[in-house]
């Protein structure tokens, strides 16, 4: 069951502005990476859903942060069938993400409180998921589509709230992009969790990635 409340879960992705994106199939791994970005300041986390046994990964995870970082709100991304999407939110996804938008997921989400951002790629998937209780889109992929589109969406659609995922970087010149374009916040993956960083476990280069992502972001907005 979700810990958090809707309204918490979007708060927290709207005030921070950058949901970093991760897996491992190593628990202990995971664990680490989701501390280094609670001490970095991040408050909303999406774990995805990619290799074999994932949910038993994300199980641990969610204990431990209950423990260890008591604020960090954990979701679930990678999600395509709703079957997937009741999975994660009973083993404690406060929030369901996706490549794509699929509106049974919208149902089991709707159904439980728990906020669905489906990955939207035209004005009319927007528009078409924002009927279906969809509070935040994830522009998708974002490294494609560019700030332009949130820009041309946000003109007939300025009530949109998106979060875009795929090309981008903690930069300032990336992310102003974003912000200038109108995001709500961002999806950060792999530009956040270099493999050689990962590899070598040291933990508190990624705490001072988010660190500067979010300070880059404040001074953006």
């Amino acid at each position: 069951m979700a810990k958090f409340s809707k309204i918490e879960v979007l708060q927290a992705m709207t005030c921070t502005g950058m949901v970093p994106v991760f897996y491992h199939k190593d628990a202990e791994v995971a664990k680490q990476v989701i501390k280094a970005c609670y001490d970095g300041g991040v408050r909303a986390f999406e774990f995805t859903n990619r290799g074999d046994f994932a949910h038993e990964v994300f199980a641990e995870v969610v204990k431990y942060a209950a423990k260890e970082c008591p604020e960090m709100i954990l979701g679930v991304g990678s999600v395509v069938d709703p079957a997937t999407a009741a999975l994660y939110i009973q083993l404690g996804a406060n929030f369901v993400v996706g490549p794509l938008f699929n509106p049974e997921i919208a149902k089991i989400c709707n159904r439980r409180l728990v906020p669905y951002t489906p990955g939207c790629g035209s004005v009319s998937e927007v528009g078409f998921a924002q009927e279906c209780g969809c509070d935040l889109c994830k522009v998708f992929p974002g490294d494609v589509l560019g700030p332009s589109f949130v820009k041309g969406l946000k003109a007939p659609m300025p009530w949109s709230k998106l979060m875009v995922t795929g090309g981008v970087k903690p930069t300032k010149e990336n992310l102003e992009g974003w912000f200038k374009a109108g995001v709500t916040c961002v999806g950060m993956g792999s530009n956040l969790f270099p493999k050689d960083v990962i590899a070598a476990k040291e933990w508190s280069k990624i705490t001072d990635l988010c660190k500067g992502a979010l300070e880059i972001i404040k001074e953006v907005r």
